[in-house]
């Protein structure tokens, strides 16, 4: 009996989602109610790159997958891409990502509504995660209608359906100088007796282009009501 006929009475199955390692795909996902594979990242050699998507090869199996800026990648050089698999019922493709915040920020875009995976390409093809969530943060809509695709109501959907959704790292919250302002105000709040916790929320809700001092004033203000 084959491996798909068989995914009944195969005792590594269970439950609706089980867990495979594969050659040195690192993760392979099988959903048992829709057929799908979907791989978390695949390590291997990118032999070729075109205007749209990079072929990179695993184990004797080359990957098309469908890139934000293929021209970041070099030819025969190995990489560790973060994949998602997006199926509808007349599209089966394969994204890749250079990092996991690149993926999940495609996620977060393409669950907004009217936006698909070609607008969110042209946005993260164009700009860092880290511009991108800040003009989402600080209602930046002129920084998001710059990107094809992207219009007045797009953007507007984008920061309503986004902001303060969007999960920050120390990075992704820099000033540029290499000091995080937002950690900054987390240390002053957290000194005047606010829990982390509480903070969290507060902080993603803040303009990271203000001051630490009206980042601060804001964030007390927000934390009163």
């Amino acid at each position: 009996m084959s491996f798909w006929r068989n995914k009944g009475k195969n005792p590594f199955f269970f439950n609706n989602w089980n867990f495979v390692s594969l050659l040195n795909l690192t993760y392979l996902w099988y959903d048992v109610k829709g057929d799908i594979f979907m791989y978390g990242y695949i390590i291997g050699r990118v032999t070729k790159i075109t205007p749209k998507y990079i072929i990179q090869e695993n184990n004797g199996i080359g990957y098309i997958l469908i890139v934000p800026n293929p021209y970041n990648f070099k030819l025969n050089e190995d990489y560790k891409i973060y994949t998602y698999q997006y199926v509808r019922e007349d599209q089966n493709d394969l994204y890749g990502f250079l990092s996991d915040d690149e993926k999940e920020l495609f996620l977060k875009l393409i669950s907004v509504s009217g936006i698909g995976p070609k607008s969110a390409l042209s946005i993260l093809a164009s700009g860092s995660v880290s511009e991108v969530i800040r003009a989402i943060e600080s209602r930046n809509d002129a920084y998001l209608r710059k990107f094809p695709g992207i219009g007045t109501k797009a953007s507007q959907q984008i920061i309503l359906d986004l902001k303060g959704k969007l999960t920050f790292t120390e990075d992704l919250i820099s000033d540029g100088s290499g000091t995080s302002k937002m950690s900054d105000v987390e240390e002053a709040l957290m000194a005047l007796g606010y829990g982390k916790k509480e903070l969290t929320k507060v902080l993603s809700k803040l303009d990271a282009n203000k001051e630490v001092g009206d980042l601060i004033k804001d964030a007390l203000k927000l934390l009163a009501k």
